[in-house]
């Protein structure tokens, strides 16, 4: 339109309607809004959209008002000026649209000043209008962002600043990394990262330099400032700011923080695949989590219970083990295998000791620590009947099939039971046999005599301890053996296994048989039609496979259930977020806590082949498939795992030093690292950062 036609009016920030984000943006209306609440904003005024958005040319507004106002604020051209966009689309709650339009810095004279107008309003894009907002440009002596809660774990006790010398402009361009403070919500600082470097300033209290470019006085201002702008914006807020060379700060820019990482619920449990991961180390379809994992919940719920450790009102609110991601997580701090504050001090499983305060349950657990030797035998006598009158599962009936998958996830829940009271009540004796070295024996005289795994396995069954169950044709056992433990103390009859060890190979053998009706089940639906394969019966969950058993029909939404694909390891220690997102929690210290074994060193061996005779084998966690390696041993490292973890306790017979819980061990250890593993004390450190102490102290 002509300029004749044109009526043009500009908005100071300290006016009322310059918060009104349909007229001056949302950047600008943002700065009004905290100027009124008498928040540090520098004085300005804004092009409304109306006017900037008009053929996106300065060149048709009424220059009389606009030069006006340039006049004042950049005192008739003497005072620098910066020139930004206000869109309505950016800074809001869903998305900033951070570094979408364009900014003009270092803007002097009346000709610059339009040109720079036209630039900003030229970069507007998509839907939204745009508006120009003038201000002041800071001569900074310090700048950066804050962020009002930590956007990483969100956090809300935490405020996040990143600062840089000078401005903000090479801190949010992503030319500089700044200093990344993180403080209190009163400011005080518990966190400096600088140069790829962490350093802590707990006792940080006066006003000096706070490890970068900002004091700890200026730190303070910016935490009250955060709690200000919450209270005026009603929640956390992602601010731009600056320091002048005077010390004075002051705000740039406030929107919300997007993106923030749901945060856990306050009593959330505190989770961890550690005193489950040896036992069901894989990711697990649905069949498999209703076989193994729910009869393991229950079974380790009745032991808690019946141990006073928790109370079963408890129980009934939360799960102890639970499936994350298709993959075994357990309670820690139910089963006391939590990190206790910066010690990481823990627990035994199933510690039952505050249960003791009470005459009641003491007296139960004294007389349930003296029968639980011949109850042990007998369950284990009435499981190996049991399992022997169980026919070839391909000559039972559906019916057949049914009863007995039902059974054996009820002996599942009561040998699940009995072995965790076992491992907690009884004494532990690091001299034991274990149902590991009798299946690593086992396998060791199979590959000797030349026999195949269903061979191997036929002679004696203990040797599915090596493997996890999985439902699927016949399991594959370890390819190789190594000699050491035939003629050792672990090579011992099944009879002659402590309690806790005999339970543990009944519990083996009886997924196993789960497993193998499962693959039944799934061969004989594929064989009359309603399956295209027997894997696809790992889909269903027990109780679809009940009705089909039955003589129901299968899901119609089954084929839209592929199985699931091998994901990815959980944390060490996390809790579970929103929608069932893994949040993993803060450590408190590294975790390591010593299995035994002795002091051993060797280079670190991490990958998917088998590690070569005297290496440390560093992993994710102690699988049961790992037991045929470790004769040949210089060391082992486990990222989660329990010092009474059945592949700790066979380490410490074999004499190979171990520790668990080394959290970040596969990421902090290189292969071909030369690495010391004190199994007695849990200490983990390459040979040079040892030899490096021992020769300064000389």
């Amino acid at each position: 339109m002509p300029p004749s036609t044109r009526v043009f009016w500009t908005i100071q920030l300290d006016d009322p309607m310059a918060s009104l984000a349909d007229r001056t943006g949302a950047k600008a209306a943002n700065l009004a809004r905290a100027a009124v609440h008498d928040l540090p904003v520098l004085p300005g005024f804004v092009i409304p959209v109306q006017c900037a958005d008009a053929e996106r040319s300065s060149r048709y507004v009424n220059t009389g008002e606009l030069r006006e106002a340039w006049s004042k604020l950049s005192k008739n051209g003497r005072r620098t000026l910066v020139v930004r966009s206000s869109s309505t689309q950016e800074d809001g709650a869903a998305s900033s649209m951070a570094g979408r339009f364009v900014s003009v810095l270092d803007v002097r004279g009346w000709e610059r000043f339009l040109e720079a107008v036209d630039e900003v309003a030229a970069s507007a894009t998509g839907p939204g209008t745009m508006a120009v907002l003038v201000q002041p440009q800071l001569d900074a002596a310090a700048g950066g962002v804050m962020f009002g809660v930590d956007p990483v774990d969100g956090r809300t006790d935490r405020v996040i600043v990143s600062a840089v010398p000078g401005g903000p402009q090479a801190l949010v361009g992503g030319e500089m990394n700044g200093t990344r403070y993180a403080l209190t919500r009163r400011g005080r600082v518990i966190g400096v990262e600088r140069d790829d470097a962490v350093e802590r300033d707990d006792a940080a209290t006066g006003d000096d330099q706070a490890n970068g470019p900002l004091t700890n006085l200026q730190l303070r201002a910016l935490a009250r400032l955060a709690a200000k702008a919450a209270d005026v914006f009603g929640g956390p807020q992602d601010v731009e700011f600056a320091f002048d060379h005077d010390g004075r700060l002051w705000m740039l820019q406030s929107r919300p923080v997007t993106a923030l990482a749901p945060m856990p619920p306050r009593r959330a449990a505190v989770l961890g695949p550690g005193p489950v991961a040896e036992t069901l180390p894989d990711p697990l379809s649905p069949l498999e989590e209703d076989l193994w994992l729910v009869p393991l919940n229950h079974g380790l719920g009745e032991a808690l219970a019946t141990a006073g450790a928790a109370s079963r009102r408890s129980l009934r609110k939360s799960p102890t083990v639970q499936a994350v991601g298709g993959r075994a997580a357990a309670d820690l701090r139910r089963l006391g295998a939590a990190p206790e504050g910066r010690g990481a001090r823990y627990l035994r499983l199933l510690n039952p000791v505050p249960a003791f305060r009470r005459l009641s349950v003491a007296w139960r657990i004294g007389r349930l620590r003296a029968d639980l030797p011949d109850l042990a035998a007998q369950t284990a006598a009435d499981v190996d009947a049991d399992l022997a009158a169980v026919p070839p599962p391909g000559e039972l009936t559906d019916a057949e099939l049914l009863a007995a998958l039902r059974w054996a996830r009820a002996a599942l829940a009561a040998l699940h039971g009995q072995e965790a009271l076992a491992g907690s009540l009884l004494t532990s004796d690091a001299e034991m046999a274990t149902a590991a070295a009798q299946g690593l024996a086992a396998l060791h005289r199979g590959r000797t005599r030349g026999q195949n795994d269903p061979q191997i396995l036929a002679a004696d069954p203990s040797v599915l301890t090596l493997t996890p169950p999985a439902i699927g044709p016949d399991p594959r056992l370890p390819a190789t053996a190594a000699a050491t433990t035939e003629q050792g103390r672990g090579s011992r009859p099944a009879a002659d296994l402590p309690p806790r060890e005999m339970l543990r190979l009944r519990i083996r053998w009886v997924q196993e048989l789960g497993a193998r009706l499962a693959w039944q089940t799934g061969m004989r639906l594929t064989a009359t039609g309603p399956l295209s394969a027997p894997d696809q019966v790992r889909a269903l969950r027990f109780e679809e496979l009940e009705t089909v058993l039955d003589g129901g029909d299968l899901p119609i939404s089954l084929e839209s259930r592929p199985v699931p694909p091998r994901t990815a390891p959980l944390p060490a220690v996390f809790r579970l977020a929103g929608d069932r997102i893994v949040a993993e929690a803060a450590p408190g210290g590294d975790g390591a806590r010593p299995a035994g074994g002795g002091r051993g060193s060797g280079p670190v061996h991490t990958g998917p082949e088998s590690p070569p005779p005297g290496s440390v084998l560093v992993v994710d966690t102690l699988r049961p498939s790992l037991a045929a390696h470790l004769p040949t041993l210089a060391g082992v490292v486990a990222e989660t795992g329990s010092p009474l973890s059945h592949l700790a306790i066979l380490a410490r017979e074999l004499g190979v030093p171990t520790v668990v819980g080394l959290r970040g061990a596969l990421q902090r250890f290189a292969p071909g690292t030369e690495l010391l593993v004190d199994g007695d004390t849990g200490r983990v450190e390459p040979l040079s950062t040892r030899q490096d102490e021992e020769e300064s102290v000389a």
